[in-house]
């Protein structure tokens, strides 16, 4: 299961709905993943914090204990091939969900998120929301 950033991000602010998809993940034994994509929009949003400082380590310590799947090449091809399908019927989803999603498909991967209506649009990935 990939968490998506929108999920990291709520479990970092406690949010109650996925804490309980989380606790539900980790019952089933279902192996948890982040992203290359999300490591880099975290680091963003730190540097663009105030509490940068506090934030970065929050964050930190979230990665100290989670397995990050790269963007790697067949990854990169199965997110430009999900995007160049969704341009041409002229629904694209954010470039960055684009390569998460890639991940997903080239790992044969669920993605959990809070932003179902985007990841629902790219066949071939199963969502599971909260």
């Amino acid at each position: 299961m990939i968490l998506d950033t929108s999920f990291v991000i709520d479990l970092m602010r406690g949010a109650k709905k996925a804490v309980e998809k989380l606790e539900e993940f980790e019952r089933s034994g279902e192996a948890i993943y982040l992203t290359a994509p999300t490591i880099y929009e975290l680091f963003l949003g730190i540097a663009l914090s105030r509490a940068s400082d506090s934030e970065k380590q929050r964050v930190e310590e979230v990665l100290r204990e989670q397995v990050v799947l790269p963007l790697d090449e067949e990854a990169a091809r199965a997110a430009g091939e999900l995007q160049g399908e969704l341009m041409r019927e002229g629904v694209p989803i954010d470039p960055l969900d684009a390569l998460i999603a890639g991940i997903a498909v080239a790992r044969g991967e669920r993605v959990a998120t809070r932003n179902v209506k985007h990841f629902s649009r790219v066949r071939g990935v199963e969502i599971v929301g909260y």
